[in-house]
């Protein structure tokens, strides 16, 4: 198996080398609601003071982690595979003896993240130079702490999303679902708000809910801003969340392939 995944990642990291600008593109397209955000939240701490206790730097240093965080736990799986559904190209691919999502689509994922890793690491530093946030907070323990978060929250991002795009089966298109999806995932992973400037039901819905692990769990723990009790509270719901969305996605899986019409083949 371990020969599979290192031949579907030679692949598919062959086959990002073809669509260079558009990576490059992506990348600037993402870097945009980061930025934005520390504007507006620097201009306004710089006018206040600081917000609820968060000064520019603070939200200058959470952003630009969080941007590192989102690099390692993002997923584009509707985006390189919800359109074979739909046009019937996975006729090819459920024939095989391997699983289509789990290997070629979680592949394409990863030699996506370093290939784009290449141009958002020069921006990065770049935008570094420009703010200047002092990581005074950021240290090599918490970073270490961290990393298995940010595997954690890819795993249950991925598959998260693996099932709603099988919904596909069902419905053909599943773009409208996705960006739905987005909403709740902006809300309680941190990206829009840190939460701890959020209403306190949000709060605490957010300790239970998956979304924070995405970013916000990981970002904070890099920040060294955790207790021993929250980093406890958070791994643990890694865990449970993992397994949850891991059966949802066989379930959505075994359920839509009996759905499945080759549309357009």
């Amino acid at each position: 198996m371990l020969r599979i995944y290192q031949r579907m990642g030679q692949v598919n990291w062959a086959e990002q080398w073809q669509y260079r600008a558009n990576l490059f593109m992506y990348i600037l397209y993402g870097l945009i609601t980061p930025i934005v955000y520390i504007a507006v939240w620097t201009s306004i701490a710089n006018a206040q003071g600081s917000v609820s206790g968060l000064t520019a730097n603070d939200f200058i240093v959470y952003y630009m982690i969080m941007l590192l965080v989102d690099q390692v736990t993002g997923e584009t799986v509707v985006y390189n595979f919800a359109y074979k559904i739909q046009d019937g190209s996975l006729s090819s691919e459920i024939i095989l003896p391997v699983h289509p999502l789990l290997t070629r689509t979680l592949m394409n994922n990863i030699a996506f993240k370093v290939m784009t890793t290449f141009v958002l690491i020069p921006v990065w530093l770049l935008l570094s130079l420009l703010f200047q946030p002092a990581f005074a907070s950021v240290t090599l323990n918490n970073v270490l702490l961290a990393i298995p978060a940010m595997i954690f929250g890819f795993a249950i991002n991925f598959l998260l999303s693996s099932a709603i795009v099988c919904v596909a089966f069902w419905t053909t298109r599943v773009w409208a679902l996705y960006r739905l999806y987005g909403i709740p995932v902006a809300l309680f992973s941190g990206q829009f708000v840190p939460l701890q400037l959020m209403p306190k039901i949000i709060q605490t819905m957010a300790i239970y809910l998956p979304f924070q692990l995405f970013k916000y769990f990981p970002t904070q723990l890099i920040l060294g801003n955790l207790s021993p009790h929250d980093i406890l509270l958070g791994y643990s719901m890694d865990i449970l969340w993992l397994i949850f969305v891991y059966v949802l996605f066989r379930i959505a899986w075994r359920s839509g392939l009996k759905q499945y019409t080759a549309v357009g083949s």
